[in-house]
This record gives C-alpha cells, sequence and structure tokens, in this order.
C-alpha cells in the first residue's frame, strides 16, 4: 500500500484555535503540495474554510457514522493521488458521544488511518503545566500518536521558550512545533451554530485564511509537519461498501447559495454513482427551479435571508408547480413550511418554523424508517445528527421516521410528510454512509 502522507491536528479542548491553523497549515502547504482536507464529525461549515484553502473538497470522518474499514476506504479514495492530508479534529482529542468510549471522537479517527497527531494547546497562563497537560493527553490513550505540539495565544518569546523547555524536559519525544502568539487580528466571525459560512463572504473568507498561512509560515514548522505525516505507513485496505448503489438516470435539483450549503460532499459523490445528475441553483437569486427529477435543499441559515427568500415570488411559485419529489434537510425543512418567524415560505409542508435562543437540536440521531420515502426504505435503520436553533410548530401530517436517538420534530418523530407523501422534510442531517439508501433512494424518487 502506498504511504499516504497524513497528520491529525487535534485539539485538548473546543475553542483552541483549531480551524484558525488547520486552515492556515491547509493553505500555506497548498502552495508547495497537493493537500486533501478533512474533518473529523458532523460539521457542515469547517470543511467550508479548508476547501476554500486547497482547491479541493474537505470530507467528513466520523466513527459514529462509519466503522473503522469505511473510515479508511473514504480517506483512500480521496487521498490517493494527494501528497498530503490535513485532518482537522473536533472538540478535545478524546470527546466522543459517551465518557466510556472513543465512538465519535477525534482519537478513534486517527486510530482508524494510524495517522500521526499534533495536539494543539491554549497556552494562555501555562508554562510547566503545559507538559502536564500534554503528558495527561499522551497517556490516557497509548494507541493514539501524539507526535507533536502546537502552542496557540502564547504571550511572547520568553513565554514560547519556557513552553518549549518545559515539554523538552518532562517529554523528550514530543515535538514543540511552533507557538502562535495572541493577536486579535486573528479572530474570525462567528454566530450560534459556529464561524460564518464561506458562501456568505468569500472574499473576506479568502483574506482571513491568506492571513492566518502567513501566521502559520511565519511561526510554524510546516516542513517538520510534513515529515510527520510521512512517519507512519498507511498499511491494508480492503473491499468496503460506503453506501448502496442502484444506478438510475435521474437529475436532482440542489438548492446552494448563501441560505443553503449544508451539504456532505460526499452525498453528492453517492448520488452521481447512483446515476444523479446534479444541478446546482439559487432560491435567493434564480427566477426558478432547474429542470429536474428531483428537488433537495439541504440545511444552512434561511432565517437570515427570509426577506429575499420570500420575496422571490417566482421561485416560490416554480416551487409549488414542481411535480416531482421534494427533499428538504432542517433549513430546508423551513423553508418548505409555510413561514419562518411569521414571513411567508414555500408552504408545501403543514408547520410554521420559529427561531428560538436556545438550541433546540443538538445531538447524533439514530433512526428508523417507517415507510418508503424519498431518502430512505421502510425498516431500515439510519444514523444521523441535528443542530439547530429553530422549531417547526403547528405540525400536520404523519412522519416517515422515528429518532430513537435525538429529538426530531415532535415526539421523537421526524420527517414530515405532505398529504400527498410528494414532499419530505426533516431535522436529521443525513450522511450517505450512515444512511446507505440515502442516494439510491433519491434517484428512484
Amino acid at each position: 500500500m502506498k504511504n499516504l502522507k497524513r497528520v491529525v491536528l487535534a485539539g485538548t479542548s473546543s475553542m483552541v484555535g483549531k480551524t484558525l491553523i488547520s486552515t492556515g497549515i491547509m493553505r500555506a502547504l497548498s502552495r508547495r503540495y497537493r493537500v486533501q482536507p478533512y474533518k473529523v464529525g458532523p460539521d457542515y461549515i469547517d470543511p467550508t474554510y479548508h476547501t476554500t484553502a486547497t482547491g479541493n473538497y474537505s470530507r467528513n470522518l466520523d466513527s459514529f457514522f462509519m466503522n473503522r474499514w469505511q473510515i479508511r476506504e473514504l480517506f483512500w479514495r480521496h487521498s490517493r493521488d494527494k501528497d498530503i492530508s490535513i485532518i482537522e479534529g473536533v472538540r478535545g482529542l478524546y470527546e466522543g458521544i459517551s465518557p466510556h468510549n472513543d465512538i465519535g471522537s477525534t482519537a478513534s479517527v486517527a486510530k482508524a488511518l494510524e495517522a500521526p497527531v499534533i495536539l494543539i494547546v491554549d497556552a494562555r497562563s501555562l508554562t510547566r503545566s503545559a507538559a502536564a497537560i500534554i503528558k495527561g493527553f499522551r497517556i490516557f490513550d497509548r494507541d493514539v500518536n501524539i507526535k507533536g505540539v502546537i502552542f496557540n495565544r502564547v504571550r511572547g518569546e520568553n513565554h514560547y521558550r519556557k513552553l518549549k523547555e518545559a515539554v523538552s524536559y518532562y517529554l523528550p519525544d514530543i515535538e514543540v512545533l511552533g507557538g502562535i502568539p495572541r493577536d486579535e487580528k486573528l479572530k474570525v466571525p462567528q454566530r450560534h451554530l459556529g464561524l460564518v459560512p464561506t458562501p456568505e463572504n468569500r472574499e473576506k473568507i479568502e483574506r482571513y485564511i491568506d492571513l492566518w498561512a502567513s501566521v502559520v509560515e511565519e511561526y510554524l514548522d510546516l516542513e517538520r509537519i510534513v515529515e510527520i505525516g510521512d512517519s507512519v505507513d498507511f498499511g491494508e485496505r480492503r473491499d468496503t461498501v460506503l453506501w448502496h448503489v442502484d444506478r438510475r438516470r435521474c437529475s436532482i435539483g440542489v438548492a446552494y447559495d448563501e441560505a443553503f450549503n449544508f451539504y456532505y460532499w460526499d452525498t453528492f459523490d453517492a448520488l452521481r454513482e447512483n446515476g444523479g445528475d446534479i444541478k446546482f441553483f439559487s432560491p435567493l437569486r434564480d427566477a426558478e427551479v432547474p429542470e429536474c427529477d428531483v428537488l433537495y435543499f439541504g440545511g444552512g441559515y434561511p432565517e437570515l435571508f427570509t426577506k429575499e427568500l420570500s420575496s422571490n415570488r417566482s421561485m416560490i411559485e416554480s416551487i409549488r408547480d414542481f411535480e416531482g419529489k421534494i427533499y428538504g434537510e432542517c433549513g430546508g425543512l423551513m423553508y418548505l413550511s409555510r413561514s419562518i418567524d411569521g414571513v411567508e415560505m414555500v408552504g408545501l409542508l403543514k408547520c410554521d418554523s420559529v427561531m428560538t435562543k436556545e438550541v433546540q437540536g443538538l445531538s447524533y440521531v439514530c433512526g428508523t424508517f417507517l415507510e418508503d420515502c424519498p431518502i430512505g426504505r421502510r425498516g431500515v435503520n439510519f444514523k444521523a445528527h441535528e443542530f439547530h436553533y429553530s422549531k417547526v410548530v403547528r405540525v400536520r401530517g404523519r412522519f416517515a421516521y422515528r429518532v430513537e436517538r435525538g429529538r426530531g420534530i415532535v415526539n421523537g418523530m421526524d420527517g414530515l410528510l405532505s398529504p400527498d407523501g410528494r414532499v419530505l422534510g426533516g431535522y436529521a442531517h443525513q450522511h450517505p454512509v450512515a444512511n446507505p439508501y440515502l442516494a439510491s433512494s433519491l434517484v428512484h424518487c
């Protein structure tokens, strides 16, 4: 097996600067290498930064959605023709769905890929204690191969020197690969679901990414990071099924713009493998939907664009007149409802959407399809995730799936169907590996 260079960038916790540092490294290395980016966990926004930084679509790796061999297969598919893969972790290195195992964690993905790990540590108010933290992470799971550390928010040269001395004294086999200084200019705008997605302001975010790349080039040993990525052989590969394939010629209109951009790029791969021809369109700017067989509205931030969406009357009427099957996911569900915070929307689903100040759904999801529908087959179990600050009220209609883990729309039910069963909307974000009939069901609508 070809040695696939790879490095996992993991944090000691959330908010230590993983995305800034990871994206900066990706952009800096992309000036010299072909870089394949990845994100651990069910995240749509950070991958848009990775994609912008490298020019290659960032992929998600998740041990709740995927088994070990599926993680390795997805990695092999996307990394085999690249020079190096940079994998940004999620939350802290060992955070997963349980305090007793590593399912859903960055550590589990690192072990599945046999990948070296570089730990990112927020160095504020730390010197000697930094060595204790790193040592704790090192011995907690000996199967996780922590090779180096990057310090973030370093106060100055003297602070960095003390941090480096502490690590070299207590952990001589851990390399300190650099320290990023404290700088308010390195902050990036955020909102309730995380960073602002790049489709909303590409030029501004490009400038942020260029700044981050300049900083990591100045303060990190990038060539040593590349060398660490070459330190472990990838090992064997076996034939692995990722998703069900039942090819049929089908054109799928996919809403993609500032309001709708929460998609796993692997979903598009799965649709194409099943014969789907994807046609992107914008509910914000286009006058009507494209000529196609199925419409797919992914997640996003429609609540920020209610005026623009509602005022595009020709688009709304073309959706109402569309005769094929329609699927809306989270933000798509909201758009297909009668209204968002009182502003009229498409109205094909008998419910209204309202925004709240508290998170309404934040969980991995386990569910079961109760009937055949545009994204699944009756009796089949699936895994997904949900993350939203909205809820739907005044709900009428039947549901296509039940969630045993997660919240759903109401009372553990999700997948609201229109009266004729032609339109489906749900809060559960679907992944083609975790719901293997997602793509084949959509093309056979």
